[in-house]
This record gives structure tokens, sequence and C-alpha cells, in this order.
């Protein structure tokens, strides 16, 4: 019998031992406090896509620079991510939600002062650090404290309020940015990251068992190596467009190709070498990120799916303000107030979304939900200069519509795909690949809009007309890669439907 997989019986028992039946208000508590956290990192998080067209003019960089800020973040997340596993049971929850909801709170106040790019780029890193270990404990937790019966409509609560903070972040961001300046996105956030900081040093407790098993170093050193490379390398597609003509071009795009091919050796390299250290740890329970959650084939698909979701609806979202911006001519304010109704749409359909999968499983929420993905990716790919707004603004409520769909059953049912001892790997597996893949998303599509906003411009295109046909492209990348997810859709299942798949059954 599979040390991971394990049947609807065993579940059962196990949770019958593990949980009680209900919900507790103390446990209530924990989760919504921890649900506080990470509102707070997702609004952080969705003000800047808004931002980056204003960062772009007030701190002159490019629009390759200024995705840093973004791909910087969710590449620290990766980092990161993957101790996060190893952490949760090394240390008391008390303790790592003070560290995670600390760090945030510091590199928020950084952002805040922040006197140019440099500062703000490291302020990210240290916010990133902190959003890093929250998300995984948070799901952790959900795993650990909620009844089996009941997770798929507490993912759905999880649901409204994730939603909340896309809902509110990008118009407070248009808000600001027209009235305050970039400083106060961070100056707003601030106060409600300290005061989660403070609740949860007033309010939480621990849970669970702790372990004493050694760090490992190189695993960490490797792990940073091997995603970092990858996605630095993905960075540098298109690295050498926009720099004008002649000798110039020529250097720095054989620059940008050896930074390239440097970095995807390197980070393939370790990626490798991390994999193997990961393999031979785990044999004596000491692997800093425990592969073996990869043994249940329901994980291991649902992980497939989410990544490529994510690399999708992440480079698209990022691409999508530039878009409105600089072909369209959008403030900051409309770009947020077009984003507003999907987000939404997509937290009242968190608590429907949880009742569906609790009563029918996964099926009748992915394959919608990814046909409505995809086909909205489709649209998108097809935006002008001349596409009116209201067209942009019923496709993103589509593609909200199809991402409630999705994420909620493929949360519940990968990690409820494995024993209650691996929920915190299967977190961190879980959050490593979904960064992993949006930050690569984002750095292939932005550098992709890039490099063909330069050449149309270069021809003879105008501004508006050169970064709409950047953005279809781009757009169009993100759309190739959603077509597998309809295939995936038809493969995952709710665990409770998975008896005898990995034990010899039918």
């Amino acid at each position: 019998m599979s040390s991971i997989d394990h049947t609807p019986a065993e579940s059962g028992a196990a949770a019958a031992n593990a949980q009680p039946a209900q919900l507790g208000a103390a446990e209530a508590r924990i989760i919504w406090l921890l649900l506080a956290a990470a509102f707070v990192a997702i609004l952080n998080e969705t003000t800047m896509g808004v931002a980056i067209p204003h960062l772009i003019v007030d701190l002159s960089i490019t629009a390759v620079q200024a995705q840093w800020l973004t791909t910087a973040f969710m590449l620290t997340m990766a980092v990161v991510i993957p101790t996060s596993g190893f952490l949760l049971q090394r240390f008391t929850t008390r303790q790592v939600f003070l560290t995670a909801s600390g760090l945030f709170s510091l590199g928020t106040a950084v952002a805040f002062f922040a006197p140019g790019f440099e500062v703000l780029l490291v302020a990210r890193v240290i916010q990133a650090s902190g959003t890093a270990i929250m998300m995984p404990l948070l799901m952790t937790t959900i795993m650990t404290l909620v009844p089996p019966h009941a997770r798929g409509r507490m993912m759905g609560r999880v649901s409204i309020v994730i939603a909340l903070a896309p809902a509110i972040g990008p118009t407070l961001s248009g808000l600001v940015l027209d009235s305050l300046g970039w400083h106060w996105i961070f100056g707003i956030v601030l106060p409600i990251a300290l005061l989660a900081l403070g609740a949860g040093a007033l309010w939480l407790r621990n849970f669970g068992e702790q372990t004493r098993a050694p760090i490992d170093i190189l695993s960490i050193i490797l792990s940073a190596l091997g995603f970092g490379g990858l996605v630095y390398g993905l960075s540098q597609i298109g690295g050498g467009a926009g720099h004008g003509s002649g000798a110039d071009a020529e250097a720095a795009e054989a620059a940008s190709t050896l930074t390239l091919v440097i970095s995807l050796v390197v980070g393939l390299l370790a990626l490798a070498l991390f994999l193997w250290r990961q393999l031979v740890l785990q044999r004596k329970d000491d692997a800093l990120m425990d592969l073996r959650v990869f043994r249940s084939k329901n994980f291991s698909l649902s992980i497939a799916q989410m990544s490529i979701l994510s690399m999708a609806f992440f480079g698209a979202i990022t691409v999508l303000p530039l878009f409105l911006n600089q072909a369209l001519g959008a403030t900051a304010l409309e770009s947020g107030l077009l984003l507003l109704p999907g987000s939404l749409a997509m937290g009242f359909a968190g608590p429907i979304v949880g009742r569906i999968y609790d009563a029918f499983g996964t099926k009748v929420l992915l394959v919608p939900g990814s046909i409505l993905a995809a086909t909205s990716l489709w649209a998108y790919a097809s935006f002008t200069a001349a596409t009116p707004f209201w067209v942009i603004l019923v496709t993103q409520i589509v593609l909200s519509i199809g991402l409630a769909l999705s994420f909620t059953p493929l949360f519940t049912a990968s990690l409820a795909s494995l024993e209650p001892h691996f929920y915190s790997y299967g977190s961190a597996v879980l959050g490593t690949i979904q960064q992993v893949a949006g930050a690569a998303g984002v750095a292939v599509m932005i550098t992709t809009m890039s490099a063909v906003a330069a050449a149309a411009e270069a021809g003879g295109a105008s501004a508006a007309d050169a970064a709409a046909s950047g953005s279809q492209v781009a757009f169009l990348v993100a759309a190739i890669l959603s077509l597998p997810l309809i295939v995936g859709a038809f493969l995952i299942r709710k665990p409770a439907d998975t008896v005898g798949e990995f034990h010899g059954g039918h």
C-alpha cells in the first residue's frame, strides 16, 4: 500500500481519530486569523498590477524591469516555500505565524519609505518571504483542523475572503495612484499588516506536533539556484528588444541570449541536484521538500493542472493592465474598476463552488471551469486598440468565474489525496510549483509583449497599435497554454472517488 494515498475508509478513520465532527470556535478563530493575514498579502499583491504603468514612468524604468517587482515577489516565494513544509513541522504554529507576519510588515514598511527602484525591489523580496510562509500555513491548518466533509465549504469561504482582495486591490490602487502616489499603496497596507501581527501575538495558539530534524542548507542553496535560474533565464527572452538599432541592439541581444542560456543551464542542473538531494534525505524523513507526495496520482495531476492554470493566468493578468494603459489609454483607476466585477463574481461563487465540491466532486466544476478559462484567454488574444471596454469587462468576468470553478477543487482534492503527515509538504509543493509557474508565465508574456511591441513600433506602428500587437501575442501564448486544462479536468477526482485506484482495485 502506498505511504501517501489512502482509501476513503482509511481517511474516515484517521479523521475520526484526529478531528472533531464540527469545527470548534477556537479552531475557527485560528483559520479566520490566517485568512485575514492572507487577505493583507493578496491585497498588497493585487495593487501592484495596476501600479506597474505608473512605476514605469515614476521610476524611469522599462516594462521588463518593472515586471521584476512582480516576478521577484513570486520567485522569492518559490524559493522560500520549499522550506515551509519543513518549517511547519520544525517550529510551532505561533512561531511560524509571527515570523511570517513580521517579515511581511517589515517589507511593507521598507517599501513605503523606498526612495527608488532598487530599494523597492528589496522590499518586495522581504514581503514575499513572509507571504511564502503564510500561504502554506493557511492551507495546512485548514486540512488539519477542518473535518473532511466540510473542507469544500471552508475552501469556498476562503474564496470569499481571498476574492475581496483582488476586488478591492486594483480599485484602491487606482485611487491611491491618482491622488497620493505609489508609496501610499504600501502606506495603506502597513497598518493592516501590523494589526494582523498584533492579533496573532494575542490570540494564536499552537496545534500539532513538532519534529527535531535538522535543516539542510545545501537543499536551500540548490532550491534557490534551481528555481531562480529558471525564472531569471525565462525573463531574458526578448531582452534585447527595445535597445535601438545597429550595434547597440546586436550587443544587447547577444548579452541577453548568453544570460538566458547560462541561467537556464544553471537552473536545470541545480534543480536536478535539488530533487536528487530530496530523494536521498527523505529516506531518513529529513527532506526539505518530501517528494513522496507525488506517489499520489491524483495529487500529481492536480499539481500539473494548477501549474498550467497559474502560468496562463498570472501572465495574462499582468499583461492586461499594461494593455489597458498603453493601448487603450486607460488610467490606473479605470483599470482597477474594470477588474472589480470579475473579482466580486469570483468571491460570490466561492461558497457555491465549495458546496458543489463536497456534494458532487471535481468534474462538475473543473470541466466547465477549464472551458470558461480557456475560452476567455482566446478572447483576450483578439483584443485590439479598438476593443470596447465592455467587451474586456465581460471577458474578465467569465475568466474569473472559470477560475472560481477551478481553484477550490484543485486545492482541496490535491491535499486531500495525502495522508495528514504530508499535508505541510503537499502545501509546500503546491505553493512552490504554483509560484514558479506564475513567475515563468509573467516573465515569458511580459518579455514577449515587449519584444513584439518594439518590433511593431520599429516598423512604423503607433505606440497604441504596437502595444496592442504585443499584448495580442502574449495573450495568445496564455490561450495556447490553457488548452491542456480541458483534458486534465476529466482526470482529476475527489479523493473519495479514488477507491482502489492506487491499491490494485478496479
